[in-house]
């Protein structure tokens, strides 16, 4: 039977693309799309992802009128704190540690919430 296989891209509207481009690389290890089709795209690790519809209300995101909100999971969270931390990036860490693990929340430079976790 046919099935999903997992997520083969995140699009969304952005006021600078290549500079935000530039900023997921630099900060995140996020290469940019390959502008040719030899060049193979970011493969990220094997692992859970969560797709989570919220309540349209929610403030979970932030900014009201935030319609998503990017999870990235990381191996270190401590180290990936520091190394932001170290560029400039504010991180807010959840000081709480949950059964599935620990998260921090950084904005990108056009204000979109990135979370990140580190699975349990």
């Amino acid at each position: 039977m046919a099935r999903v296989t997992g997520i083969g891209g995140l699009f969304f509207r952005a006021r600078d693309p290549g500079a935000l481009a530039d900023w997921y690389a630099e900060h995140l290890d996020i290469p940019p799309v390959p502008q040719d089709y030899d060049t193979t795209p970011w493969t990220p690790d094997a692992g859970p992802t969560v797709f989570a519809p919220f309540q349209e209300d929610t403030e979970y995101f932030g900014r009201e009128e935030q319609q998503w909100m990017l999870n990235l999971r990381v191996d270190d969270l401590d180290g990936m704190i520091s190394r932001l931390e170290a560029a400039g990036v504010e991180v807010k860490p959840d000081p709480e540690i949950y059964p599935n693990g620990r998260f921090a929340r950084i904005h990108d430079p056009e204000g979109n919430p990135v979370e990140l976790w580190q699975p349990a």
